[in-house]
């Protein structure tokens, strides 16, 4: 099995974390910094470095970077676009949600970014959330529908992607005589990266993803995740090579004891507002609508003590207090960081979205000194699960 590392663009700002002064950049800097018009102008500086880190882990070997989308965001696609010509191999994973654009039109943008970027274009599709942050940006239709619109979303894009004359008569999309009038052939329709736990969600990911993504979780609830999306692929007779993947943060030092310290320190920096906020989100009518969302709020349930919320062999679950983001992070030593990471694909885990402040530092960083190690740890994880395996049959032999 082929293990890929994706490195997260901090599409927002990226400082230490999530409260730190001197953070590198924000979005809309310009009205944040009441920046005139003549001055340098630090939102054009901000994708420099956005430019920065994707080179970073270009030259580390990662495979892709993920390129969120919120509100609070530089678009994802216009990053992708300006990204494809400062890097050489990276895939670009563009975050977007079927109710942004036109599935006519997000083929023929494919298309054009796919020759731009000699192939490398990959899709995160977010059916959303639901709840205020849904309703911001115009979408007020219910959680199944949701995934329902998704799944025609990329039946449509499919059928558009394969030439004229397409026709395409939805619940949600139409076309008549309509498709790209150069098929997309030579560089395919991008790679699709499917998230979701809810029934609705997995029914999707069984017809069209390539790659099922979650929030880590502790390692036997990561396998109860993957276990139940297999389930969801027998069930509605799938034939797909369904892959799974993650998103998880990293903390990796030197030794354990450094690592740890750097944790605490930084969630030392998280005021009672924050925390207040966290806790109002994930209490939303957006979080109970996620299925996701509620099994990362299960993990701490708000709890603030920073010993309690250790749920695993070198995972923490407060991360999101942090910076936002994923909730657990994976703390330790560079050796420890691998073990874990290799744990997670001895139970099926294939793909990882990885991030750490200062993304660029960091970058480097897991590049030069976690990444390396994982292939070994991976070989005697395996050899592990392989020996315990051999002495359970011999012991139901006896």
């Amino acid at each position: 099995m082929s293990i890929e590392f994706l490195w997260r663009l901090p599409v927002h700002g990226d400082g230490r974390n999530a409260h730190d002064q001197h953070t590198r950049g924000e979005w809309n800097a310009r009205a944040a910094h009441r920046v005139a018009p003549r001055q340098q102008d630090p939102d054009f500086a901000y994708i420099d470095y956005l430019g920065q880190v994707a080179r970073a882990a270009d030259i580390n070997h990662f495979h892709g970077v993920l390129i969120p989308a919120f509100r609070h965001t530089e678009e994802p696609w216009m990053v992708a676009a300006a990204l494809a010509r400062e890097t050489r191999r990276l895939r670009l994973l563009i975050a977007i949600q079927p109710w942004f654009i036109h599935p006519a039109y997000a083929t023929q943008m494919a298309a054009s970014l796919q020759r731009l970027s000699q192939g490398r274009v990959e899709w995160n599709v977010i059916t959303g959330g639901g709840g205020a942050e849904q309703e911001a940006y115009g979408d007020f239709i219910g959680h199944d529908q949701r995934y329902e619109r998704t799944g025609e979303f990329l039946d449509f894009i499919k059928g558009y992607a394969s030439g004229e004359p397409f026709s395409y008569d939805g619940k949600y999309f139409k076309v008549n005589e309509g498709g790209l009038t150069a098929p997309m052939t030579h560089y395919p329709t991008p790679r699709i990266w499917l998230a979701g736990a809810s029934p609705a969600a997995m029914a999707v990911a069984a017809r069209h993803g390539d790659i099922h993504l979650t929030w880590g979780e502790p390692l036997a609830k990561q396998k109860e995740v993957i276990a139940q999306a297999r389930r969801a692929l027998e069930a509605a007779g799938s034939e797909r090579d369904l892959r799974y993947g993650m998103r998880i943060d990293i903390l990796a030092r030197d030794t354990e004891a450094e690592a740890w310290a750097e944790l605490r320190r930084m969630y030392g920096t998280v005021t009672e507002q924050t925390l207040g906020f966290g806790r109002r989100k994930n209490n939303s009518k957006a979080a109970s609508e996620s299925v996701g969302a509620q099994r990362q709020f299960a993990l701490h349930g708000g709890a603030k003590d920073f010993d309690s919320l250790i749920v695993g062999p070198n995972l923490w679950s407060g991360m999101s207090s942090v910076r936002g983001g994923p909730g657990c992070v994976i703390v330790g030593n560079y050796e420890q960081v691998a073990q874990r990471l290799a744990e997670y694909v001895d139970i099926g885990v294939s793909h990882f979205i990885l991030a750490s402040n200062p993304h660029l530092e960091e970058a480097y960083r897991v590049g030069e000194e976690v990444l390396p190690l994982v292939p070994q740890a991976v070989k005697g994880a395996l050899s592990i699960a392989a020996e315990t395996a051999t002495t359970a049959t011999a012991t139901a032999t006896v």
